[in-house]
């Protein structure tokens, strides 16, 4: 196997084998085809950068189908949400398409399947349905029903689509095997009746396909060449293909190109959940605030967090493509946002838990303006001046009236360096009545200034301290987030429900000082707080009130805990 072979991913190799069999390139379509039921999160990102990935491989067309085949609940909400995801991630469909534009096409060649007995009105309640599809184990039994006459099946369905019967009355099913080792050829329903108004076709249709008549179809319509989805569908592409090769020899001339189903591993992330169902009962339930709440795995609480659709891409192509499920470490994830804003974000200094610290040497009233790098990574990005007064605050834990050698913070007798500014010693502390610190008392030397050459400045000193001017000091609300569950797999316990496993403490609401610098900043902005971490201004952020969501620290600390 050649070493061009060899690099190509499974599905890759599928591909080029088709093109190698014959199949002209031009006929090379994808599509990604989201049920607008929920939210897309990280788990869709695998399956979207599958299919975009390789229509700008192969220079094909990419659509983005909705399969909107349940009215119960499915919302126009969640269609908008789900384009501004994937435009947010830098994809770009070639047509927009819904499967209830099929909806009459999908009816008509249900008609045809009766006519030539392939498929039948049941009139069985759903229990009884359930009873007679047997076990893996046990092969079912054929419904009373299914040897109904063609034309009683086919005045039954219309009766179905005029909404002449109750919900569950009748339903219409595939007359295919009730003997099947697969259990979903056994006679799968195609057709429910259902009176709920449909976001797009309003109150047309009464009868609503399922999803495994109405989803290989669509691609059919739509002439996708390889359908591709996660493993959980294998067991369908039986099913699949039954359906597809059935209708095409009623429309082989009209639709020439039959597709395939294609199956890879889910991206499945560890301390999250990956059920839109189970992500809305987070949202409905109040755990969390909204479907972009930052603690989701939803594109947009991860896009509200601060992640970049750089660093997703990154971590789905890291990722890769496999045939074998598996649980990829959400620090993967972290690591690759930090990797992106250390290239990008500019370095901006806050303080999340303040101490005050008074320069007593440093001359009352004086003020100056001392220049600060934006980021040391990205020389385009400049540099910016930051106002330095007598007074400053310092994080609380960055002194220690006493500590041992391995402190290199700011200590009693002992010199750090404050960034982009002068040396420092402390000389003495104020306590109130509970012995916490409430200032503390320090001497600089006026010959340390950063950047000014000088000798003294040169000298050596182990610890470098971020710091804000009190007088210049902004308050800030900071939202300081932590994993939303306790636990690696909370979906994965057959003896607990995952609600038990949410973290009582993953979110933190700080009161914080920051730089002037950042009065100005956007919602959304991107900003490295030194020594702290990846921040980004958050949308309730006013003019009034900065506030800032904590992406990510600028170490992986969970390890340790």
């Amino acid at each position: 196997m050649s070493e061009e072979k060899k690099s190509l991913n499974f599905l890759e190799q599928i591909i080029e084998e088709d093109l190698a069999n014959g199949m002209p390139k031009e006929n090379l379509r994808f599509r990604f085809p989201p049920e607008p039921n929920g939210y897309l999160h990280i788990g869709h990102t695998k399956a979207i950068g599958i299919s975009f990935g390789l229509g700008q491989k192969y220079n094909a067309p990419v659509n983005l189908r909705f399969d909107d085949t349940n009215p119960a609940k499915e919302e126009q909400e969640y269609v908008d949400a789900i384009k501004e995801d994937i435009s947010w991630l830098g994809y770009k469909w070639a047509e927009e398409r819904y499967s209830s534009d099929y909806f009459q096409q999908l009816y008509d060649w249900a008609v045809l399947l009766i006519k030539d007995e392939k498929a039948y009105v049941d009139s069985q309640t759903s229990e009884e349905m359930r009873e007679q599809k047997g076990t893996p184990t046990q092969v079912g039994t054929n419904s009373p029903f299914r040897n109904r006459s063609v034309e009683e099946n086919l005045d039954l369905f219309q009766g179905m689509k005029d909404g002449k019967f109750k919900e569950g009355e009748h339903t219409l099913r595939a007359k295919i095997d009730m003997a099947s080792d697969n259990m979903l050829m056994r006679d799968p329903l195609m057709y429910r009746i259902m009176y709920k108004a449909h976001h797009r076709t309003g109150t047309d249709w009464c009868i609503y396909p399922m999803y495994d008549w109405t989803h290989g179809e669509s691609d059919y319509i739509e002439q996708i060449s390889h359908s591709l989805c996660s493993l959980e569908f294998k067991p369908h592409r039986e099913l699949y293909n039954w359906f597809r090769d059935n209708v095409y020899k009623y429309s082989k001339n009209t639709y020439p190109n039959p597709p395939k189903q294609r199956e890879f591993s889910r991206l499945n992330l560890s301390y999250t959940i990956m059920s839109k169902r189970k992500l809305l009962t987070l949202v409905e339930k109040g755990i969390v605030a909204g479907w972009d709440d930052p603690r989701m795995p939803t594109i947009s609480g991860l896009r509200r967090r601060g992640y970049t659709p750089a660093s997703i891409r990154s971590f789905v192509e890291t990722v890769g493509v496999s045939k074998r499920e598996n649980v990829i470490d959400v620090a993967l994830l972290e690591f690759k946002i930090r990797e992106d804003l250390n290239k990008t974000a500019n370095r901006v200094m806050a303080v999340l838990d303040p101490v005050k610290v008074v320069i007593t040497n440093y001359p009352e009233g004086k003020e100056e303006m001392l220049s600060a790098e934006n980021n040391q990574e990205d020389e385009s990005a400049g540099f910016r001046e930051v106002p330095f007064s007598r007074e400053i605050y310092i994080e609380r834990e960055d002194f220690r009236e006493e500590a041992n050698k391995k402190f290199f913070r700011l200590k009693l007798g002992k010199e750090v360096r404050l960034k982009n500014a002068y040396f420092i010693t402390a000389n003495s502390c104020t306590k109130d009545a509970d012995g916490n610190i409430t200032e503390i008392q320090c001497t600089y030397d006026p010959l340390t200034k950063s950047g000014s050459g000088t000798p003294e400045s040169m000298r050596k000193v182990k610890g470098t301290l971020h710091w804000v001017s009190v007088k210049h000091a902004i308050n800030a609300e900071v939202r300081a987030y932590d994993r939303l569950f306790l636990d690696e797999a909370p979906d994965s316990h057959k003896d607990k429900d995952y609600m038990e496993f949410i973290n009582p403490n993953s979110l933190e609401i700080i009161n914080a000082f920051v730089e002037p610098s950042l009065q100005t900043a956007k919602i959304g902005e991107r900003f490295q707080f030194q020594r702290l971490g990846y921040f980004n201004v958050d949308d309730d952020a006013t003019a009034d009130k900065l506030v800032f969501n904590k992406t990510v620290g600028l170490r992986d600390s969970w390890g340790g805990k």
